[in-house]
């Protein structure tokens, strides 16, 4: 089978260098892009704060198959079996309640380094950089719908102090584990139903975040995003963290902007906003993941609004500017399974994007030559791009087609079936 790939990717580069294009480069390229493994496909967004708490702040979970990790250690050995099956160098994406909480039961104003050392331990010994997540959903203190944007004062200082705890709990990361950490902030904050003081609320939200940044951190350890929303269960309304306020904010205190796939209309393309944020900001965070009639989290698969974004990456040379990060949680289908669908999904359309003839396309376009433009468009989907990415698989010593397909269902049998 690998002589098989290995002559299908001499065919492939060459077909490819009829367009101009270089295979070789687009690889070498490729293998610098890291993707950030979201810890909560593993357990359904569950944490290990207290067991058999029921979500809230508008996450929802449909499923419920067996093999959802029930510790730290569990979590940690599915997603080495995960990471096992791509291709590259990637992160891990964490949230706060997903620390070890048998060490210390700290609540989530008291959140500290203490509860993810075994989280850098692990980090360190597979070299792998950690990024991290403030959690303000799944909590009494979230229960009425609103966390930093709260008009008690006591509400608000209690998710500010938590905020900060994890910014700290981020620069940790990047000082330990020799790089920066992104450190994503997403509230659930709003209202059901009509909502006459949204001034107020995020009049609240503003000097929130004015104390939460003003905590000063070593420099080159921590990244900060802001993520904004339309709309979630319970906030169909009024999202208090909205777009217009999160990129005014972002802008205005050189913060990155986080867009997420699924947080915008069903109809609204996130990739026609990449060259106009990337002319104003230095660096973007992007939330890979996958809505079916709203922002149900789906997992990632090839399709063409994801294929669309990363081509928008590519063409505004921005990979060494994006920080990738998946986000869905499905446990209809074995989690493993879920992580590997959607990474591989996401580097696929990676490397479909860095394998495109955007020069070519742009010296057609700016001549006039618009059809040609077109056609080599509608040329490119037809490209041998499983020769090219099934070579790289094994070039990277992980499986390369749907042969990987067959080592989840053994690791489901031996391990996840016997939780």
């Amino acid at each position: 089978m690998k002589a098989n790939i290995s002559k299908e990717y001499v065919l492939a580069k060459r077909r490819y260098l009829d367009l101009g294009v270089d295979t070789g480069a687009a690889l070498k390229k490729l293998k610098k892009v890291s993707l950030s493994l979201h810890c909560w496909q593993g357990d359904d967004v569950s944490g290990f704060e207290n067991e058999g708490v029921a979500l809230s702040g508008g996450i929802a979970v449909t499923g419920n198959r067996f093999g959802k990790a029930k510790t730290p250690e569990m979590l940690r050995k599915d997603l080495e079996k995960a990471l096992s099956f791509l291709p590259g160098k990637h992160r891990v994406n964490l949230h706060a309640s997903y620390g070890d909480f048998r060490i210390k039961k700290n609540d989530r104003n008291e959140v500290s380094r203490e509860n993810f050392t075994g989280w850098v331990a692990w980090a360190k010994s597979l070299g792998l950089k950690l990024d991290f997540n403030s959690t303000f959903f799944s909590h009494p203190k979230a229960n009425e719908g609103f966390t930093l944007s709260s008009k008690d004062p006591a509400i608000r200082s209690f998710w500010v102090e938590h905020a900060k705890k994890c910014r700290d709990i981020a620069s940790w990361f990047g000082k330990s584990l020799g790089g920066s950490s992104v450190h994503n902030l997403w509230i659930p904050d709003g209202m059901k139903d009509l909502t006459v003081d949204k001034r107020g609320y995020r009049q609240n939200l503003l000097k929130s975040l004015d104390s939460i940044y003003a905590q000063k951190l070593p420099g080159g350890t921590i990244k900060d995003a802001v993520e904004s929303k339309l709309f979630g269960i319970g906030s169909e309304s009024f999202v208090v963290g909205s777009t217009e306020f999160y990129l005014s904010y972002a802008l205005k205190h050189n913060l990155m902007l986080c867009l997420d796939m699924g947080h915008f209309h069903p109809t609204e393309s996130i990739a026609d906003k990449i060259s106009s944020l990337l002319l104003f900001q230095k660096e973007i965070l992007l939330h890979v993941s996958r809505g079916v009639r709203w922002d149900s989290d789906h997992v990632v698969i090839y399709d063409d609004s994801l294929k669309d974004l990363m081509f928008e990456v590519k063409r505004n040379d921005a990979f060494d500017r994006t920080f990738l990060a998946l986000d869905y949680f499905d446990a209809s289908i074995n989690r493993i399974g879920a992580w590997v669908i959607g990474a591989r999904a996401a580097q696929k359309a990676i490397l479909n994007a860095l394998l495109e003839p955007t020069s070519k396309l742009v010296k057609a376009e700016e001549s006039g030559d618009l059809f040609s433009r077109l056609a080599l468009l509608e040329e490119q989907k037809a490209m041998p791009l499983g020769a090219v990415w099934n070579y790289f698989c094994e070039q990277e010593g992980v499986p390369s087609g749907d042969s990987w397909i067959n080592e989840v269902l053994t690791y489901e049998k031996e391990v996840l079936s016997k939780r």
